[in-house]
């Protein structure tokens, strides 16, 4: 590359522009202590991403330009200056028009600004909307090198006229500089590669990918900073799920990191975004309703590795109907993880209720729920912890959760993953802790036992809901693929178990709703992704 980059994978937490300015000129300057020209940061750096609404806010546009501002002034003074250092963040058009942009520092000026061309309007993007795009090519001079900028979805959409084609018609680049805000998914990372290969190849010049890192309500940034060829060949990569500061020069000769298998991507991305979720809204602790099965088990064990051992409360609160096994399978769980574990039986309370009120059937069982939301929602009232909701993917799109029950929470961990993989990331934590010699935080009959919401005599999941293998699979078609019944049946999945679940989903739009925020770690998870009217009533043909 001829010129030694530093690549900053950051986690910088949205609207906090004193903290971010802080956490960037560190960063440079450690960069630049280690012998870096050019330091690249990721999309919208400076700001936080994504910033949504706050772009439109003529005092937020105003608190950016003059941090950027104080920024320049703080590199100079730190003896950064003579480094090109990119910086992403929000710059305003000549129509006054928010942009998403990426400016280039140095000398304590801001010598250069380059806008994002390409504003994607799909998923969880909301850019076009919020931002205007650009339309012209950037390229600096580092120490005898053209260098171009691009930000995330520019090398995502290119074609003839597109951000990489614009810096070949202008003389090419010895070095592209890509910014971005991308968000985790599973496999995504070997998309990233692809696009970067292919923006190197199209320029016959190395490409550096700098990615943010962290949590962002609902959304997990995985780093995974990357260096690319000219020959499209990934050279140097950072890690996953944490900050680096990654430097390349190149002579870097097919340096990478061990590849995660899905499992553990996923478990590092829930934690990440659990952490994060907490940290940024001032708690330090979370409370967990512990019932002996397996989500509230992985939910205090992640909440467990997030936080930290002693800053987890679990709470069983047994009914008439909970098991002895539930009380051994929840205070097993809380000994391995070191849990603060508290018994509060709820029999009185819901004999109040019923003595009241004379609740029966489903109306009975919901009181159960509620009255343990109101004992977790209480605890966390007096002592400030944040409450994990422990649904997973699989109940809340069938609606199998009480709303204003075991939805309560501030958080929901396993928002985005399906009963299955609730197992399969359960069984990947016992067998990293035995690889580690640690104890398995997660009992071994809440992973075995059949699952059930003990709020009736002998009550099964699969009493009202298809087998979990079948389920799961036929939600993955219809949520994630739109497949239609007709494909599903097709595909050769039981008549019963689609029409259960396709009715199911379709009439828990409204539960959906009110349920608290989760890390999306599939390519569509409910929220953002998926926008559908509760009120509604088409039927899937």
């Amino acid at each position: 590359m001829g010129v030694r980059v530093a690549l900053v994978q950051i986690n910088p937490t949205v609207g906090d522009l004193t903290g971010n300015a802080i956490l960037i000129a560190e960063a440079a300057d450690d960069a630049a202590r280690l012998g870096a020209r050019l330091i690249v940061l990721p999309e919208m750096a400076l700001t936080g991403y994504p910033i949504e609404d706050l772009a439109q806010r003529p005092s937020f546009q105003r608190g950016v330009s003059q941090s950027l501002q104080a920024l320049a002034q703080e590199l100079a003074t730190r003896g950064v200056g003579g480094c090109a250092v990119i910086v992403g963040g929000l710059g305003r058009a000549p129509s006054g028009a928010p942009t998403n942009t990426a400016t280039v520092v140095r000398h304590g000026t801001l010598e250069a600004v380059y806008v994002k061309h390409r504003l994607p309007n799909y998923g969880v993007f909301d850019e076009y909307r919020l931002f205007e795009p650009g339309t012209k090519p950037v390229i600096v001079d580092v120490d005898g090198a053209r260098v171009g900028v691009a930000i995330c979805e520019d090398i995502w959409t290119d074609g003839p006229q597109g951000p990489v084609a614009q810096l070949t018609a202008h003389g090419g680049v010895d070095l592209l500089a890509v910014l971005n805000g991308s968000p985790f998914e599973v496999g995504k990372a070997a998309a990233r590669h692809t696009l970067a290969a292919t923006a190197a190849t199209a320029l016959d010049a190395p490409v550096v990918y700098v990615n943010l890192v962290g949590g962002q309500d609902d959304l997990v940034f995985d780093g995974g900073s990357f260096v690319v060829s000219r020959l499209g060949q990934v050279v140097a990569e950072a890690g996953r799920f944490h900050t680096q500061t990654l430097l390349a020069d190149g002579d870097e000769r097919g340096r990478r990191i061990v590849e995660m298998s899905d499992e553990e991507q996923l478990y590092r991305a829930v934690v990440l975004g659990t952490r994060d979720y907490a940290h940024k809204n001032g708690f330090t602790s979370a409370i967990v309703g512990l019932s002996g099965g397996i989500d509230s088990a992985l939910v205090g064990t992640i909440a467990t590795d997030a936080l930290g051992r002693g800053n987890v409360v679990g709470v069983w609160m047994p009914s008439a109907y909970s098991s002895a096994h539930s009380r051994e399978d929840a205070a097993d769980v809380a000994a391995r993880c070191g849990i603060d574990y508290r018994v509060h039986p709820i029999g009185p309370m819901v004999e109040a209720f019923d003595a009241a009120l004379g609740l029966t059937g489903v109306a009975a069982e919901n009181i159960q729920a509620r009255v343990r939301g109101q004992v977790l929602m209480g605890i966390s009232n007096m002592e400030g912890h944040l409450v994990l909701a422990t649904g997973n993917k699989s109940e809340l799109a069938t609606g199998y959760s009480t709303i204003y029950g075991d939805a309560v929470g501030g958080f929901a961990p396993l928002k985005d993953l399906v009963k299955t993989r609730v197992w399969a990331l359960a069984r990947w934590r016992n067998a990293r802790a035995a690889q580690l010699g640690e104890t398995e935080p997660i009992p071994a009959n809440s992973i075995a036992k059949e699952p059930s919401a003990e709020l009736r005599p002998g009550q099964l999941d699969r009493q009202s809901l298809p087998d979990y293998a079948v389920l799961d699979a036929v939600l993955d078609r219809y949520i994630e693929h739109a497949s239609s019944r007709q494909d599903l049946l097709a595909a050769g999945f039981p008549a019963d178990a689609v029409a259960v679940a396709l009715a199911a989903t379709d009439r828990s739009e409204w539960k959906r709703r009110q349920y608290p925020p989760g890390p999306k770690v599939t390519s569509l998870a409910f929220g953002r992704d998926r926008r559908l009217p509760i009120t509604n009533r088409w039927v899937e043909l």
